[in-house]
């Protein structure tokens, strides 16, 4: 397989749109690398460029060390795999998989044999004769992706192909895709703008905004040490819940108002807070750090219920301050109503904080 390297890629459209800027990226050799983000952020345009569909206008792309930047896409060795599949509605699925082979002239009786290695491993050896409007979408995946592994190529590259599936059957298909990655050892580019599939799948995840690139490391890493407010928003569901909150200093302790309630701060993060006492800051605690109390609780806030979302394993509490929303994850043994005033202790040592200005994050955190 290969080591994919972007260094400083950018790509500048006309008018000077910077849909990609100066994105450096290193995919190590059989790591499986998400980009993520919301529409727009550059991560299919990156995608692009590595497989040649998209020139580059401002960097290098290597490949094993190889540069890549003027090398057409056919002679690149990697494969692709769109979200609407692209298969030949007129060609079976064994035509379909051996397209690309063919093409390149390779000998009949090595066709066969990659077409149905291909297929065993994806489980679809019943489906060979068939037509792809004779498929579920699941089916048609799985032979996008059994054409792509018959080119035994250096690099795959995903662009969001779960997106057109159901809930359940992306489910699936996620697991699929992660055990096919341990089986072919291979290197995998995936984008999507699914955190969920991000979190799930990737050895590394690359966060992307506005053509830039966010953060990069390993998903539990980005969950836990979030560079700034976006990935802190955009890594996690449901996301992050954000308080503006005035800083303020007690005795030895840092105490947090939000005006509604006031809570002291884990005493770890009071050499960072300090410099901000009677400023705002951005106060950021995950749903699931939020814990229920039946009664009046230390270092707890007293919010209003305005929506309860039954998830059967847990419950979502929307939930208001006097000026402020946040969201709740809870065990299912409760019961809300719409209008209670309910108290919840938030687990401080979880808590994050973010600069109002800047949005980075106030606490600085260890590398990946």
């Amino acid at each position: 397989m290969a080591k994919v390297e972007m260094k400083s890629i950018s790509k500048v459209y006309d008018g000077g749109v910077r849909a990609v800027d100066n994105a450096n990226i290193v995919v190590e050799d059989k790591e499986f690398v998400v980009l993520v983000g919301p529409s727009g952020c550059g991560k299919s345009t990156t995608l692009r460029m590595v497989a040649g569909l998209e020139d580059i206008t401002e960097g290098e792309l290597l490949i094993d060390g190889e540069k890549m930047n003027d090398i057409p896409p056919k002679d690149r060795n990697i494969a692709m795999v769109f979200q609407n599949y692209a298969l030949y509605p007129h060609m079976s699925v064994f035509e379909n998989m051996a397209f690309g082979l063919r093409i390149k002239k390779v000998p009949k009786a090595e066709i066969e044999r990659r077409v149905n290695d291909a297929a065993r491993t994806l489980d679809i050896e019943k489906l060979l004769d068939r037509k792809p409007k004779m498929l579920s979408g699941g089916q048609r995946q799985r032979v996008a992706v059994g054409r792509a592994i018959v080119r035994n190529p250096k690099v795959f590259l995903f662009d969001e192909p779960l997106s057109n599936l159901d809930a359940k059957l992306r489910v699936q298909m996620r697991a699929e895709l992660s055990d096919l990655h341990l089986r072919l050892n291979a290197t995998m580019i995936y984008v999507t703008h699914d955190q969920v599939e991000a979190m799930t799948m990737a050895n590394k995840i690359v966060v992307m905004k506005d053509g830039k690139v966010q953060q990069i490391g390993a998903p539990l890493y980005l969950y836990n040490h979030p560079v700034n407010k976006f990935v802190a928003g955009f890594i996690g569901s449901p996301p992050m819940n954000f308080l503006n909150v005035k800083v303020m200093e007690e005795g030895s302790s840092i105490m947090l108002d939000e005006g509604s309630f006031k809570i002291k701060a884990d005493p770890g993060h009071n050499e960072y807070l300090k410099k901000y006492v009677g400023k705002e800051v951005c106060f950021g605690i995950r749903p699931e750090d939020l814990s229920y109390s039946d009664k009046d609780a230390p270092n707890s806030m007293k919010v209003k219920v305005t929506v309860v979302e039954p998830l059967g394993a847990d419950i979502h509490l929307w939930l208001t301050t006097d000026t402020q929303n946040l969201v709740a994850r809870t065990e299912p043994n409760h019961s809300f109503k719409v209008g209670d005033m309910v108290v919840f202790v938030p687990r401080m040592e979880k808590a994050r904080y973010f600069d109002k200005e800047s949005e980075l994050a106030v606490i600085p955190y260890p590398d990946a």
